[in-house]
């Protein structure tokens, strides 16, 4: 790729994945994330003593085999095994490539993905970037409702790379996305798509990644966002109250977390006499961990061991057209504000 001036780059921004599916892999990546202090607020002195002599040495060896479980979910049957996040993408990047093409010319901007946590690091794709001449920087994080615990946490792997360079680019952060049209149109077309196929449940359950209560309480809008993502799906699919219920999963620890849960919520539903449930976890732009094994997996056996009867996890956006329909619609007036395409043809 030749320098260009003013090049321009479009980053698709997760939050990371393990190398590998063994515990060695997986300790390294847990500790990156779990070192950060905006995803645990405990004092570090106290929290470096819990990590290193409990929480690494238990959970990494049960983190692993349950990514061996899914280890190239999402990948084509050409490609090596990898993560399904990191599959999904570099599927979401070089989509999002053709749609910008079409509409700039081949060249013109590229669009790359990158890490909070593990690879391909902020670091090594930001340095990729400025070598190959490029002077804008548009960053969208995967993360449809902000919070300081994963757009936040961007930020600062963001902040912390720009103190080290002198030659700095023009950078561009979409904050979220939570109540985007497009973003709604997507959610509410998969459920579409999903039941027709599947048939309509007696309920559906918009679940997503929960956060502890002190992080809401302290200023996070982030449980706030959830909810106002889920009244919007429901209205958009014409939904009545009890048709449908925003919970929050994946807790962590022993202190509270944004109510109501997931795993209580498919609990109670299979003991009052709900037959089925479909459950969509709207927070996740790519299935991973947490919804291929506690969501699909996990709950589902919740729900049918407390006398459920059916219970379908709808997969997370991930490629759908509609999807990358939603990131070119953010990114392409961002792309237009440095004078490369006229959107209004």
């Amino acid at each position: 790729m030749s320098k260009q001036s003013n090049k321009t780059a479009v980053i698709l921004l997760n939050l990371g994945t393990p190398d590998e599916p063994t515990a060695s892999a997986v300790r390294r990546y847990l500790r990156q994330f779990l070192s950060d202090t905006r995803v645990i607020e405990i004092p570090m002195f106290i929290w470096k003593i819990i990590l290193n002599l409990f929480v690494l040495p238990i959970r990494s060896k049960r983190v692993a085999l349950a990514y061996k479980e899914i280890w190239g979910v999402g990948g084509d049957t050409n490609e090596k095994a990898d993560s399904p996040i990191r599959h999904l993408i570099n599927k979401q990047a070089s989509l999002l490539q053709q749609r910008i093409d079409a509409r700039v010319g081949e060249g013109q901007v590229v669009v790359t993905r990158a890490m909070t946590y593990g690879n391909p690091s902020i670091t090594h794709t930001f340095d990729q970037l400025q070598a190959e001449g490029v002077e804008q920087f548009i960053i969208l994080p995967l993360f449809p409702q902000y919070s300081s615990t994963s757009t936040g946490a961007a930020y600062d792997a963001i902040s912390q790379w720009t103190k080290s360079r002198r030659n700095l680019p023009g950078i561009t952060i979409i904050k979220d996305y939570y109540n985007h049209p497009a973003y709604i149109r997507a959610l509410a077309e998969s459920v579409r798509a999903f039941q027709a196929e599947h048939g309509k449940p007696q309920k559906l359950l918009m679940s997503f990644h929960g956060i502890p209560q002190p992080y809401a309480d302290k200023g996070d809008p982030y449980a706030d966002r959830c909810r106002q993502t889920a009244k919007l799906l429901a209205d958009r699919l014409g939904l009545h109250d009890e048709e449908w219920q925003c919970s929050f999963q994946s807790r962590f620890g022993a202190q509270e977390w944004v109510k109501p849960y997931t795993d209580v919520t498919l609990e109670e539903w299979g003991k009052a006499g709900v037959d089925s449930v479909q459950v969509i976890s709207p927070a996740f732009s790519a299935d991973c961990l947490e919804t291929l094994e506690e969501l699909a997996v996990e709950n589902r056996d919740n729900f049918l061991n407390a006398g459920g009867k059916h219970y379908d996890y709808i997969p997370a956006l991930n490629v759908d057209a509609a999807h990358i329909d939603l990131m070119a619609a953010i990114t392409l007036p961002l792309i237009d504000a440095w004078g490369k395409i006229d959107i209004s043809v």
